[in-house]
C-alpha cells in the first residue's frame, strides 16, 4: 500500500495493485479498477514513484525485469 494525502490534508493508504489510471485535471486523480476515484495532493510523478517503490518492495518489478532479461537472451 502507498501513503497518499487527500486534498483536505488527511493521509490515507491505497493499495497500488488496484490502480488503473492516474491523471491530472490539474489535481491528481487516481481511478481504481472498480471505477472508484481518489483526488490527492501528490503529483502524478510522485504517485508513480511510490507505486514503483511498492512494486519493488513486493518483488513485482524485479520479477518483470528478470522476465525481460530472459526473453532477450
Amino acid at each position: 500500500m502507498i501513503l497518499l494525502t487527500r486534498l483536505n490534508g488527511k493521509p490515507f493508504r491505497l493499495n497500488a495493485i488496484y490502480m488503473e489510471q492516474i491523471e491530472s485535471f490539474p489535481d491528481t486523480t487516481i481511478t481504481l479498477t472498480n471505477g472508484k476515484k481518489f483526488v490527492v495532493k501528490e503529483s502524478e510523478a510522485e504517485v508513480a514513484e511510490r507505486i514503483k517503490k511498492f512494486y519493488q518492495e513486493i518483488h513485482i518489478m524485479h520479477a518483470a525485469a528478470s522476465a525481460e532479461v530472459k526473453e532477450d537472451e
